[in-house]
């Protein structure tokens, strides 16, 4: 395999890494409008997640895919995980937002 062959793998790599760190966190996310009190924000976390679902399994035909191209089988479940940071303290005032 060239340089640049190499460099497209990398780049391919960096691309499925980045994509499954961001949906695994727009997943966590969706996990916490869960516990919402307001029916309409629960719901959409719901939706969230059923899509986040739909979008991880695309994500795991992608790394099938680099898996083969590379002979290095990897599933996403083995890529690194984004550590989720929990504040200890919720803040005890909300601040509105303003337009």
């Amino acid at each position: 395999m060239d340089s640049r062959e190499q460099q497209l793998m990398e780049l391919l790599g960096i691309t499925a890494r980045t994509l499954t760190h961001l949906t695994a966190s727009m997943t966590s996310m969706s996990f916490e409008l869960l516990r919402s009190e307001d029916t309409v924000t629960r719901a959409a976390g719901k939706r969230m997640i059923d899509r986040m679902a739909t979008i991880s399994t695309g994500l795991d035909e992608h790394w099938r895919l680099i898996g083969e191209l590379t002979g290095v089988p990897l599933a996403q479940e083995e890529v690194e995980t984004v550590l989720e940071i929990q504040l200890l303290n919720p803040p005890s005032t909300v601040v509105p937002l303003t337009s």
